[in-house]
């Protein structure tokens, strides 16, 4: 079977509050490069994308460019694009200045730990179902909560997953999904995956991301994630 065409949107575009720096989380130094390197160098090296798309902060396009693409030699970056105020604003950014054609892989930028095996799992399971999102099963219980913090429930750990990304979705399946997003008013949207259950209804299906695909978002996520880059 030939090769469909595959871009990744790479969100780069975080402030990092809960950080507790003035430098952006994705441009903090992690094993003598920043955070960011780490996600574009695994596109690049991956023989299924073919073109990435950096979504940054509005004004951080040229340091951008010139301090991360060109400095790395990252060739597939083919566009830097301002994001919005919302992630979401971002993801649309994105998508918009991505070929239509093919699938689209959607990805957090302070998820340094994304690799080959799992950009291959999620292509094969998008070319299957045309949308999908990478997870691990749940090892904790969780509690659901009520405004008072009382526990109201506990679902049934077995049907819990920790959502990751990459998200993978057919190209015009996302971008349709997101035109009918932009057009509400009233958007409450956590991933790309509740934009295409909720404004598509269509189903989403989840495929094996890695426990060490984590998402750099405290000092501790750093912390952590010197340990797995030393192993």
């Amino acid at each position: 079977m030939e090769k469909e065409f595959c871009t990744a949107v790479v969100l780069a575009g975080g402030s990092g509050k809960r950080m507790g720096t003035k430098v952006h989380k994705q441009y903090l130094l992690m094993g003598g490069n920043p955070v960011i390197y780490y996600s574009l160098k695994a596109f690049q090296d991956s023989d299924l994308i073919d073109e990435i798309i950096l979504v940054v902060g509005k004004g951080e396009e040229e340091y951008c460019r010139t301090e991360i693409v060109e400095k790395y030699q990252f060739s597939k970056v083919r566009k830097i694009v301002a994001g919005g105020s919302e992630r979401y604003e971002s993801v649309w950014n994105g998508i918009q200045a991505a070929e239509e054609r093919g699938y689209i892989f959607i990805h957090d930028g302070a998820r340094p730990f994304t690799d080959g095996a799992i950009i291959r799992r999620g292509y094969e399971c998008v070319i299957e179902t045309k949308a999908c999102v990478a997870g691990m099963p749940s090892k904790d219980t969780i509690k659901v909560a009520d405004e008072k913090d009382y526990v109201i429930d506990t679902p049934e750990r077995k049907s819990l997953w920790i959502v990751q990304t990459p998200q993978v979705f057919e190209a015009r399946l996302i971008r349709r999904a997101y035109s009918m997003l932009m057009a509400e008013k009233d958007i409450t949207v956590t991933d790309d995956a509740m934009v295409v259950e909720r404004m598509l209804e269509y189903p989403v299906k989840m495929y094996r991301g890695s426990y060490e695909n984590i998402k750099i978002t405290t000092p501790e996520d750093l912390d952590v994630a010197e340990v797995f880059l030393k192993k």
